[in-house]
C-alpha cells in the first residue's frame, strides 16, 4: 500500500494560495502528472482523483472571507466538510475557532491535512467518515466547492439545510458548479481567484461565499 504521507511529501511543494498568502500548503506545482501518475499507479489500490493537491477556488474565498471575518469562526465549534487540503479548516483555526473537525473520506487528504497543519503550526482534526446525516452539534459549517456533482450535491444540501434550521451557520464558497443551489442562498462576498488553466476553463474564476438560509 502507498504510504499517502510520502506520496504527498514526494509530489508537492509548500506554496502559499493566490488568495490566502497567510496560509502555506503542500500543493502539486505540475497538475497533469500528478493527476496521471494517480490514475495510473494507484488506481488498482482503489485511490480517488488527488484534489486534496489543489486549493481550489471555492475554498480559497471561503477561506479569505473567514480570515476577514473572524467572527464567523471565533470561539466556535467548526466543521470543514470535503476539506481536502485542509485550507478551509486552517483559516478557521487561524481566526480563532475553538475547535475545527477537518471531514474528507479520502485517506490521502486526511494526510495531506495533516502535512499542512503542521505546516502552519497548528493542530486539526481530522476524520475520514462519511458524516453526511450524522447530529453534529457544529456551529458553524464551512463548504468549499463541493457542488460539482449530482448525486453528492443534492445529497450534502438536504444535510445542510436541516443543520442550517438547527441554528448552524453554514456558509459555501462556490465560482458557479452546476449543481450549486439556484435558490436559499444569501451571497455575502465575491472574490475573483487565480485558478489554472489545467484546472479549470479559465485563469481567474468569480467566486462568491454565501450564507444558507
Amino acid at each position: 500500500m502507498t504510504d499517502p504521507g510520502k506520496f504527498i511529501l514526494a509530489n508537492t511543494s509548500l506554496i502559499a494560495p493566490p488568495l490566502v498568502p497567510e496560509i502555506r500548503l503542500h500543493l502539486a506545482t505540475e497538475v497533469v502528472p500528478l493527476w496521471r501518475k494517480t490514475e495510473e499507479e494507484l488506481e488498482a489500490e482503489g485511490v480517488p482523483p488527488p484534489y486534496w493537491a489543489f486549493a481550489w477556488a471555492g475554498g480559497q474565498a471561503l477561506s479569505r472571507y473567514v480570515l476577514d471575518h473572524p467572527e464567523t469562526v471565533f470561539g466556535k465549534s467548526v466543521l470543514d466538510f470535503g476539506s481536502g487540503s485542509g485550507l478551509v479548516a486552517i483559516a478557521a483555526m487561524k481566526a480563532n475557532a475553538s475547535q475545527v473537525l477537518a471531514a474528507d473520506i479520502d485517506a490521502f487528504a486526511g494526510a495531506a491535512m495533516s502535512a499542512n497543519a503542521r505546516a502552519n503550526n497548528i493542530h486539526l482534526a481530522i476524520t475520514a467518515s462519511d458524516i453526511i446525516g450524522s447530529a453534529g452539534d457544529w456551529q458553524t459549517i464551512l463548504v468549499g466547492d463541493m457542488c460539482y456533482e449530482r448525486p453528492l450535491a443534492e445529497r450534502l444540501l438536504i444535510w445542510l439545510r436541516e443543520l442550517a434550521q438547527k441554528g448552524a451557520l453554514v456558509l459555501l464558497g462556490d465560482p458557479g458548479r452546476s449543481y450549486f443551489p439556484k435558490s436559499g442562498v444569501e451571497k455575502l462576498a465575491t472574490y475573483h481567484v487565480q485558478t489554472t488553466r489545467e484546472l479549470e476553463d479559465r485563469e481567474i474564476r468569480e467566486t462568491s461565499v454565501y450564507r444558507l438560509l
